[in-house]
C-alpha cells in the first residue's frame, strides 16, 4: 500500500468470497469482493484484482490451494474469509481452523500485505434450524479475533449489527448472502479500511418491508426440503458444490467497475 491505496488485490476464501447468492453461474457472480475491489478502484483506477476463491473449501482447503498462487501474485492488500464451512461439519475444531487462517495471515503479511478478515454472524438469527452451530460460531469468531490481532490484519465485525440478520440481505438458501447482503459487506471492508467517503449507513436498518416476510413452521419446512436436504444429500455422498470447480478470476486483472 501507498499513499492510501492499494496496486494489487487478492481474494481467498469460499463461497461467499467467490460470490454465490450474487448473480449466477450463466450470467456470472459478483459478490463481495468484486464490489469492494470497484471501491478500491474507485482511489486507485490503475489496481489489478485477483479472486482465487471457490465455493465448498475448508480453511485448510483454502491455505493448501489458494495461499502459494496469492503469493506468487504477490498482492499488497488480500482478504481472507473462511471457516464456515468448516464450522457445518460434524468434526469441527475451532482452534484447527483458526490455524489454517493463521497460517495465511502469517505468511500474507510477512510478504508486506495489508489483510482483512470477517468475523460471522448469529446464524441461529437467520435459521432457526441453526440455532446448534451458535456455539460454534462464536468459538471460531473469538479464534479470528485472536490470530488477527497477531499480524495485524484488520476484522471487520458485521455480526455486531441487527441488519445483518435481516432475511432481505441473504439469498433465499440462507447460507449465502444475497446481492443487498454482498453490498452491505463491501462496504463494512471499505469502512474498516479507512477509504474515503465511507461510513456506517451499511450497519443501518432496512425499511420495513412491504409485505410480510415469511416466518413460521411452514417457512422452515420449506426452507429444509429446498435447501437443508439437498445439502444433506451431498455430504452423505461425500460430494461438495466446489467439486470440479477452479477460481473464477485466478489472475490480475483490471477492474471493470459497476
Amino acid at each position: 500500500m501507498t499513499d492510501g491505496t492499494f496496486l494489487r488485490y487478492v481474494a481467498l476464501g469460499d463461497s461467499q468470497t467467490e460470490g454465490v447468492g450474487d448473480g449466477d453461474d450463466t450470467g456470472g457472480l459478483r459478490g463481495w469482493a468484486d464490489r469492494l475491489a470497484e471501491l478500491l478502484a474507485r482511489e486507485s483506477p490503475g489496481m489489478l484484482y485477483a479472486n482465487l476463491a471457490v465455493r465448498g473449501r475448508l480453511a485448510g482447503q483454502v491455505r493448501a490451494e489458494q495461499l502459494a498462487p496469492a503469493l506468487a501474485l504477490e498482492p499488497d492488500f488480500a482478504t481472507v474469509v473462511a471457516g464456515f464451512n468448516d464450522l457445518l461439519r460434524p468434526g469441527f475444531d475451532a482452534e484447527a481452523t483458526a490455524g489454517h487462517l493463521e497460517e495465511m495471515f502469517a505468511a500474507l503479511t510477512g510478504r508486506g500485505a495489508r489483510v482483512a478478515t470477517l468475523t460471522f454472524p448469529d446464524v441461529g438469527r437467520i435459521t432457526p434450524l441453526a440455532r446448534p452451530l451458535v456455539p460454534r460460531v462464536q468459538a471460531l469468531n473469538a479464534r479470528i479475533r485472536a490470530v488477527s490481532g497477531r499480524y495485524g490484519v484488520v476484522v471487520v465485525e458485521t455480526g455486531h449489527h441487527p441488519v445483518v440478520t435481516d432475511p432481505r440481505l441473504w439469498s433465499p438458501d440462507r447460507l449465502h448472502a444475497g446481492p443487498l447482503g454482498h453490498a452491505r459487506i463491501a462496504a463494512a471492508v471499505a469502512q474498516s479500511l479507512g477509504l474515503p467517503g465511507t461510513d456506517d449507513s451499511w450497519t443501518r436498518p432496512l425499511p420495513p418491508p412491504d409485505v410480510p416476510l415469511p416466518t413460521g413452521l411452514g417457512a422452515e419446512l420449506r426452507w429444509a426440503g429446498a435447501f437443508l436436504g439437498p445439502w444433506l444429500g451431498r455430504r452423505l455422498r461425500g460430494r461438495s458444490s466446489g467439486d470440479g470447480r477452479a477460481a473464477k478470476r485466478p489472475e490480475l486483472m483490471p477492474v471493470v467497475r459497476g
